[in-house]
């Protein structure tokens, strides 16, 4: 008896070994979990060298070219990963979506906008940084191509990693000037288009706040404040709705025109967009109609009546992301293949196909396997959201970029979308603080919050009121990603360019 008790294990003991091992089962799932997504990253860079290397096989530096490809898709997954949380983390933010579908819908929206509308290589990247006259030799033009992919695409990763929404735009554009000076000096830099782009980035964000807010502000006037709210939504959604695709028929028909694939003058442009305007409008009115039926006249019925229009514009603005990016990636692609294919520097250069499928692709693959972190916080975590405010926020960011694509504005994604966010949060704080408007807040507010947090069972509201709507601490962040963006994608790029040249 005693014989074998000795030998049976303490019950204590069994446990801890148990769990022990159910320890180590765990982390392994949780590190195979963790290396799934740069394992698929990882396979689609490798796809993407076989995919380039069938149409270089033949072609003189194809090594580089293919090597120029991989880090060109490796900056395409880093936009993807950081840039697109502008389009649809407000959608995200307000519950209009779920996060598997705003994915979805980003990734195919994005793969639209890049293969339809974006063939022409941004001219701020091709020859608007750096005067094409300066960098003559063609292999020195591909190293400062490949260091400014290289410089760009880390700062990009290392800026998703820290959740700070931070431009590719600059990045690419800090890249560009830092490796071309480092190349050939000072004076290859293009000093005048520097001063206009840095111009439109410091005007960009308050416009796209501006806009926010107006909208915002006409909304509250126009439905929120009405006495039959319903009946005012019915008729002001639907010319809300048709204002947007009205104006985005015009910018991608101009963009179209521009490929030569339409030829059509202003005239004829703003037909479209009239056109479009009319029978979008036809249709969402009875559409918003439909919906409204059985609506209570309260604000909380109006969620659902915005819901439509706010997914509308993420989408818009995904597809005109995608479009005008995507360069961000394959211009300089495009540039390396152009001057090792010919052997010399150009001011323009056409963009094949398969450069825009890598692009297209690395955005959409970059944005489902690492977007989702940054989408939450710039749709949930800098302001309370719901699908009005969220609308504003979208639609405004939608018509400035599309805005300034049409006058040739080299303006950032991010830094108006988040401008936007923050535009329609100053000003709720602003109206808030406001007696007679605190009053009506206190009104609204259960129905317009979709989860507010209560601070006490009488006090509740006035604390709504009191609490901080912006998260300032994330503005701190976010703007000092930005100021140090352009510096240290140039710094970075100007020691690879060293590194390269030996």
């Amino acid at each position: 008896m005693s014989e074998n008790s000795s030998h049976k294990i303490p019950k204590r003991v069994l446990d801890k070994d148990l769990d022990r091992f159910a320890s180590v089962e765990e982390a392994a799932g949780f590190l195979s979990r963790r290396l799934v997504a740069p394992g698929l990253a990882l396979l689609f860079l490798a796809s993407a060298a076989i995919f380039a290397s069938l149409y270089v096989f033949d072609e003189p530096r194809a090594a580089v070219i293919v090597a120029a490809a991989v880090i060109a898709g490796y900056m395409a997954l880093n936009i993807g990963a950081n840039d697109v949380a502008n389009n649809v983390g407000p959608a995200v933010g307000a519950r209009a979506i779920t996060m598997g579908g705003a994915l979805v819908m980003a990734a195919v929206a994005e793969t639209a906008g890049a293969l339809l509308a974006g063939g022409q290589v941004v001219e701020t990247v091709a020859s608007g940084i750096i005067f094409p006259d300066a960098i003559t030799d063609p292999g020195t033009f591909i190293r400062v191509m490949l260091a400014a992919l290289i410089a760009s695409a880390l700062w990009i990763h290392l800026s998703s990693y820290i959740r700070a929404p931070v431009s590719t735009t600059h990045a690419i554009v800090g890249g560009v000037m830092g490796a071309g000076i480092a190349a050939a000096g000072l004076s290859a830099v293009n000093w005048a288009s520097m001063g206009a782009i840095t111009a439109s980035w410091m005007l960009s964000p308050f416009l796209g706040g501006f806009i926010a807010a107006l909208l915002l502000v006409f909304i509250e006037t126009s439905i929120t404040e009405r006495t039959d709210k319903i009946t005012s939504a019915i008729r002001v959604v639907p010319l809300l709705i048709a204002a947007m695709l009205g104006a985005f028929s015009t910018y991608l028909a101009n963009t179209l025109s521009g490929h030569d694939l339409l030829h059509l003058d202003r005239v004829q442009l703003l037909i479209v967009g009239l056109v479009v305007f009319v029978a979008a409008w036809i249709i969402f009115h009875g559409i918003v109609k439909g919906q409204a039926v059985g609506l209570e006249n309260r604000n909380q019925s109006l969620k659902l009546l915005f819901t439509i229009p706010l997914l509308i514009s993420a989408a818009l603005l995904s597809f005109a992301h995608g479009a005008n990016d995507v360069a961000n990636a394959v211009g300089p692609l495009a540039g390396i293949f152009h001057a090792a294919d010919t052997g010399a520097v150009a001011e323009r250069v056409s963009v094949p196909f398969w450069v825009i499928l890598i692009g297209a692709l690395g955005i959409s693959v970059g944005l489902m396997l690492f977007g989702p972190r940054l989408i939450r916080m710039v749709g949930a975590e800098i302001t309370k959201l719901n699908p009005l405010r969220a609308f504003c926020i979208a639609a405004a960011t939608s018509f400035t970029v599309m805005g300034a694509s049409a006058f040739g504005m080299p303006v950032s994604t991010t830094h108006i979308a988040v401008g936007a966010v923050f535009g329609v949060g100053f000003y709720r704080e602003w109206s808030a603080s406001r007696p007679a408007a605190r009053r009506a807040a206190e009104r609204m507010a259960p129905a317009l919050d979709p989860d507010p947090q209560a601070g006490g069972k009488k006090g509740s509201q006035q604390e709504i009121i009191r609490r901080r709507l912006v998260r300032r601490a994330h503005v701190t962040t976010i703007v000092t990603a930005w100021l140090t963006t352009v510096p240290a994608s140039a710094g970075l790029a100007a020691l690879i360019f060293y590194a390269m040249r030996g």
